[in-house]
């Protein structure tokens, strides 16, 4: 079910809106009474504001473990999609929908945007999209205006279009098999509440999914193991940044090959019984977070691959309150660029940082 998804001739043209309070503090749901239509001089700029946040993400599909047909999001799609006119009475259900799961005292309050997306090329072919938005605070604006001949400022409040807090893009495509949808939440806590409980969606199952998995797995586990190693034995002098270089290494299977085996990544990579197994246990806790298992054979994605790399890196904190940052490009060094040791007269250990030139002057 991958997709390439292009929003060259998208444009937003109506929506429904809606304030979600907290049920818990007795605070109401508000829902449009009907459509709002954008004007056509405002449509490129909402379209490009709505989708800016839906670039670069990685597909879901909703789920019902009995009925595709049980699920309510899943309908509410379906009915807009099949009739446009119902949109009102489909987004008035989403926003209610959203409120009713909105219990957890962690959950904010905020403002909803549903609306109704033409014109998004999905793998060649144009197709409509339903975006819903949830913006859970305000800033402050500025605004200058003409009266009389003089200027004014005025404030106001409003949403920020940077700091959308939730959303999710669900196109018709796939309707069969739960159609395509992107999401995302900024909160990173609350996820489980957006994707699970609201949405009710898995992720796609496909090569970039697969391959993002493993390369975090991977990295992971190399970090936990060398982590073990130095605790037991409280070998100080093992450099932290050795982490990355190990990572990095465990990331060369990715980037040699075409096709992920995992038979042959045990192999090559893991080598001993004991390291096949601990990554064994290492996957068997991943799959139960995220309740999604993960193929033994598939087509690595080289783009998610080179996400990942970009993902090395390590922290040394001091304390002495200083902070040295080690990059993935670290480990690719020819010649080591960081010693560390230990000064006599001062009594206090040093790490000692070789370069050729200041790119911060």
């Amino acid at each position: 079910m991958s997709a390439k998804i292009r929003f060259t001739s998208a444009a937003v043209s109506r929506l429904v809106l809606a304030k979600v309070g907290h049920p818990q503090r007795d605070e109401p749901l508000q829902t449009s009474k009907q459509v709002f239509e954008v004007a056509e001089d405002d449509q490129a700029t909402l379209t490009g504001i709505f989708l800016k946040p839906f670039k670069s993400l990685s597909g879901y599909r909703f789920h019902h473990h009995s009925s595709l047909d049980q699920h309510e999001m899943n309908g509410c799609a379906k009915a807009i999609f099949e009739s446009p006119g119902g949109l009102l009475e489909k987004g008035c259900e989403i926003a209610k929908r959203l409120y009713s799961k909105s219990n957890h005292p962690n959950i904010k309050s905020g403002d909803l945007c549903i609306s109704l997306v033409g014109g998004i090329e999905v793998n060649g072919e144009l197709v409509d999209g339903l975006c819903i938005l949830k913006s859970e605070s305000v800033v402050p604006f500025l605004s200058i205006s003409t009266k009389d001949g003089d200027l004014q400022l005025h404030t106001e409040q409003g949403i920020n279009p940077e700091k959308i807090d939730k959303g999710c893009l669900i196109f018709n495509h796939h309707p069969h098999k739960g159609f395509h949808v992107l999401t995302f939440d900024r909160s990173g806590a609350d996820s489980r509440f957006w994707v699970r409980d609201f949405l009710g969606v898995v992720p796609i199952t496909d090569s970039p999914f697969q391959t993002k998995g493993y390369t975090d797995m991977a990295v992971a586990f190399v970090k936990e193991e060398e982590k073990a190693r130095r605790e037991s034995r409280r070998d100080e002098d093992t450099p932290p940044w050795e982490t990355t270089t190990a990572a990095k290494d465990a990331l060369s299977y990715f980037e040699e090959k075409e096709h992920f085996s995992l038979q042959e990544f045990e192999e090559q990579v893991l080598r001993t019984p004991e390291a096949v197994e601990k990554f064994k246990e290492h996957r068997a806790r991943v799959e139960e977070e995220q309740g999604q298992r993960f193929e033994d054979s598939f087509e690595i994605s080289k783009k998610d691959v080179n996400k990942a790399k970009k993902r090395i890196g390590t922290v040394l904190k001091l304390d002495t309150g200083v902070e040295i940052h080690v990059k993935p490009s670290f480990a690719s060094q020819p010649e080591p660029v960081l010693e560390r040791g230990f000064d006599e007269e001062k009594g206090m250990k040093f790490i000692k940082v070789f370069f050729n030139e200041d790119l911060a002057g």
